[in-house]
């Protein structure tokens, strides 16, 4: 070994120098290895650092250094009592290797090297390192520039071997450094590991499967950084097809069923209790969204899994539920694929209290129904609800949860006793309700017997002087089911051998395995202390306080309350909420049962030295702290109330926001509709207008050529019937412009009532009566209008008539008379017109009278309708001076008709005449009315 030293650290040829590194590393296999690494290390660090040219050379010293370090051949060679030398002789090696920091910084730069006999060897040399000095060589390659990334490039290695290789090299690397986990996350490994496990088919992959999810564990297990970079990665979404095992379960491989324990694992990792609660809730969600829960309820029912395979299925999805109350529902419905169908609840429970099952799958089991029970208050109704009497199933066709936990709670297996205590604590914790209805279960002991409440059929078997286990169960369930529940208290008390049994049991001196039993004995009569209401006079607090006094004493008392959280197996159960024991001897206590410790042993402690008056004034503030709970109660039960007011008043107002715009949008489609019907009106008008100019022409053409005087007589009654209706016309718009000014003065009225009617809503309902009135009458003239306007109509038609009979006396006037008829042809087509926009009005009129009925609804609407209606006014005010126009008309067609006749040499009486006779007229009409 000298001269091959001596060699390598004198020869000039780089042939010989490789000869006799080679010879150094057959010769660093055998026995020789201690020799080697002493004398040759530092030339093989030599060679390493000036020969980097010949990666042959290379390759044989990164090997030969990997023999010296790694323990690995000598392990297997070794005898099984020479472990420790072994162990040793590596780590002492590694430290002289990694005292120089240079050192490990040379092998990160080879293992950047392609060629396959440098990158391999020097893999396995830096991966031995770190098994044997792991903090510190992590420490290097930390600080190390790039030192990470460059070993993140062997999991894209194209060569096999080496990419396995540089997984081993990265769990390594990865060990209990959260910092160089961090970093190996975010340099893409999730999405390269799982990408390799999928090449290697899921679970029927081989141990490269398994290196890859041991590493994933490694990334993964307490390092909430990188959970909730694998869950914002999506990569949960990938660990479905992971569980997809089909329906063929038989004849699984030890490596299938290894891979798939860890898979289970690595999701166990992801949901574990003791994550914050935020990351573990969303990881919950994620996996029942992307169906993976579902993927594994399927497993769980499966026939053909492997006994360790369900046992961990059933753990995994009891932290897949655990708190989330999505997960817990849709774990509630699935079913076992029996006949008939059974819930999964039902079965697993029936494999719990079976003594033939295998016990950690009873740990399992149980563990599975307490994550579902956990902050599930409906999943406990449920429960609960399977064992009172109004629910129970007479035909007794299908077992029940309930019932299988009584079964269970009073068969003769001690741990199917302690299992079924435990469940139903679990259905009872934090829910006072249920504690209350559980009082109600009744239990038929034996045949002829009467029944028995569940709860006098517990302390029943405490006094019988079962098993520990058993005793130690039920006594939790006991206090769990009292604890802050003091009608259930009074229940206990009601039973007078329940106090001399605890009080005996708690001042015997009984052997260390009873002292277990006599501390719960002492938690559950300071539970009964503690929470007595003092309902029942022969066991008030202060009574019983005196009894313990007497009979136990209160240090003693105190001293036996003091076993439970000194004992061994509560410490263990206090770590985690997973019951895992080594032995079901050592199933004692329960998780959710030391909180429950912790909470009460120190306030009854302090219960039991309390004097009466303290008690008194304990009790007062209580009370005080009631009527202040119940005060809070009240106001929070008023802003809910408020709030579903509010709420109400919100959907109203939208709902009349939208009523009002669709009514805004009816409003401004009918003024565009009057708005045309207008501009047709004008277009009439103005026609009729060059009609009369057309006629007027023509009538200067007319002769009287023998006109007879009667019929021209006829004709001046006619032209005095056309003034008569022109008077008539003139009143009736008199009248509709009174009733306008009318409805004006209400709308002012209006205006100035608004806001009284703010606080005195009667005075707003009897003005709207008014207004109601108003339009009454409005509507009244309205028909009288139509009325008159009809009449008018059919003396147009006799007027046409006459001027048809006057055409053979009229002679050469002919085409006038008929150029006349069209005139009265076009004047009836106006006179419709005229009725129809009335008509129009009328209508418009209903509409108004339509809001202002709403406007003693709200002020606001109120407020609205006054606009529209001052809207309606103007538009009948424009009517109005339309009419009068139409009167106007009327006038020059009356005075042609009167140059007609002058020019027919017939004596016309002037116009003032004509007013007076027909005011004369209208005055004798008026005397015979009144006659008649």
């Amino acid at each position: 070994i000298q001269k091959l030293c001596d060699r390598v650290a004198s020869s000039t040829l780089l042939d010989d120098r490789r000869d006799a590194v080679r010879a150094l590393k057959s010769l660093s296999k055998a026995s020789y290895r201690l020799e080697v690494g002493i004398q040759a290390m530092e030339h093989l660090i030599h060679v390493l650092q000036t020969d980097r040219s010949d990666s042959e050379i290379i390759g044989y010293a990164l090997d030969t250094l990997y023999n010296v370090i790694s323990n690995d051949l000598e392990e297997e060679e070794q005898e099984e009592n020479l472990p420790k030398q072994v162990d040793d002789l590596g780590s002492q090696f590694t430290e002289i290797f990694i005292k120089q920091q240079e050192n490990v910084t040379l092998l990160l730069t080879l293992v950047e090297e392609f060629d396959f006999h440098v990158r391999w060897p020097g893999v396995k040399l830096l991966t031995s390192l770190l098994k044997q000095q792991g903090p510190q060589v992590q420490q290097i390659i930390l600080v190390s520039p790039m030192g990470v990334s460059r070993l993140m490039d062997l999991l894209a290695d194209s060569r096999e071997v080496i990419r396995n290789d540089g997984v081993l090299l990265l769990q390594q690397l990865t060990k209990s450094n959260a910092a160089i986990q961090k970093i190996v996350a975010f340099e893409n490994a999730f999405e390269r590991l799982l990408d390799i496990i999928t090449e290697e088919g899921n679970s029927d992959g081989g141990i490269v499967v398994e290196d890859c999810l041991l590493l994933l564990q490694n990334l993964l297990k307490n390092n909430n950084s990188n959970q909730n970079f694998f869950k914002e990665g999506s990569y949960i979404q990938r660990m479905k097809p992971w569980f997809e095992v089909g329906d063929d379960n038989c004849g699984w491989s030890a490596q299938k069923v290894t891979n798939l324990h860890l898979m289970l694992q690595l999701v166990r990792v992801l949901v574990s209790p003791t994550n914050p609660p935020g990351a573990t809730s969303s990881c919950q969600k994620a996996m029942f969204h992307c169906g993976l829960l579902q993927q594994l309820c399927t497993i769980l029912m499966a026939t053909g899994v492997p006994a360790d395979i369900l046992t961990e299925t059933i753990n995994t999805v009891s932290e897949v539920i655990r708190g989330c109350q999505m997960n817990q529902d849709y774990f509630a419905s699935v079913n076992a694929p029996s006949n008939p169908p059974r819930p999964a609840i039902v079965v697993l429970l029936m494999s719990m209290v079976n003594e033939r099952q295998p016990f950690v799958l009873r740990c399992a089991v149980l563990y599975c129904f307490q994550c579902f029970l956990y902050k599930n208050q409906k999943g406990q109704g449920e429960i609960v609800s399977t064992l009172l009497p109004s629910t129970i199933d007479a035909t007794g066709n299908s077992v029940s949860a309930g019932q299988l936990l009584c079964g269970g709670l009073f068969s003769t297996d001690s741990l199917s006793n302690w299992c079924a205590a435990v469940a139903l604590a679990h259905a009872l914790q934090e829910n006072a309700t249920l504690k209350e209805q559980l009082l109600r279960v009744q239990l038929a002991t034996s045949i002829g017997n009467p029944p028995v409440s569940l709860l006098q059929q517990c302390t029943n078997i405490l006094s019988q002087g079962s098993k520990v286990q058993t005793r130690v169960g039920l006594l939790m369930l006991l206090c769990t089911w009292l604890s802050n529940c003091s009608i259930a208290v009074t229940h206990f008390l009601h039973n007078p051998a329940n106090i001399p049994f605890l009080t005996g049991q708690i001042a015997e001196n009984l052997g260390e395995e009873e002292q277990l039993v006599q501390g719960l004995c002492a938690l559950l009569l300071g539970i009964s202390i503690y929470y007595n209401d003092n309902s029942l006079e022969n066991y008030r607090k202060e009574k019983l306080k005196q009894l313990i006094e007497k009979r136990i004493g209160r240090e003693n008392f105190i001293e036996k309350l003091g076993f439970i959280s000194k004992h061994e197996l509560y410490s263990r159960a206090a770590q985690k909420p997973q019951p895992s024991f080594s032995s079901p001897d050592h199933m004692m206590f329960d998780h959710e049962f030391t909180k429950l410790v912790k909470e009460l042993e120190g306030v009854i402690s302090k219960a039991i030295y309390k004097s009466s008056e303290e008690d008194k004034k304990e009790e007062e503030v209580k009370k005080t702290l009631e009527q202040h709970d119940n005060i809070v109660t009240h106001y929070k039960k008023v802003i809910r109330e408020q709030d579903q007011e509010l709420e109400e008043l919100k959907q109203r107002v939208n709902t009349l926001t939208s009523q009002n715009e669709q009514l805004q949008a009816t409003v401004t489609q009918q003024v565009s509709q009057i708005q045309q019907h207008k501009d047709q009106y004008n277009l009439l008008k103005v026609q009729l207008g060059k009609d009369t100019q057309h006629h007027n022409s023509h009538s200067d053409t007319f002769q009287m050529n023998g006109i007879q005087v009667e019929e021209v007589s006829k004709l001046k009654e006619e032209l005095e019937e056309w003034k008569n209706k022109h008077e008539l016309l003139q009143g009736q718009l008199r009248e509709k412009d009174s009733v306008i000014e009318k409805l004006k003065s209400s709308q002012l009225e209006l205006g100035t009532t608004e806001q009284s009617s703010q606080t005195s809503k009667s005075g707003g309902l009897e003005h709207s009566n008014e207004l109601q009135k108003e339009l009454e009458m409005l509507r009244t003239q309205v028909q009288l209008q139509s009325a008159e306007i009809s009449k008018l109509q059919l003396e147009n038609q006799k007027l046409q008539v006459t001027n048809t009979s006057a055409d053979p006396v009229l002679g050469d006037s002919g085409a006038a008379a008929a150029n006349s008829s069209e005139l009265e042809g076009r004047l009836q087509q106006e006179i419709k017109e005229l009725k129809s926009e009335v008509k129009a009005l009328s209508e418009e009129k209903e509409s108004l009278k339509q809001h202002l009925d709403s406007s003693s609804s709200t002020v606001a609407i109120l407020q609205d309708e006054k606009s529209k209606l001052q809207q309606e006014v103007a538009e009948s005010k424009k009517e109005q001076d339309d009419l009068l126009v139409l009167l106007a008309d009327q006038d020059q067609k009356l005075s042609a008709l009167k140059i007609k006749l002058k020019d027919l040499g017939v004596p016309v009486e002037d116009e003032d005449d004509i007013e007076s006779g027909d005011q004369g007229d209208e005055d004798e009409d008026g005397d015979e009315e009144e006659q008649d």
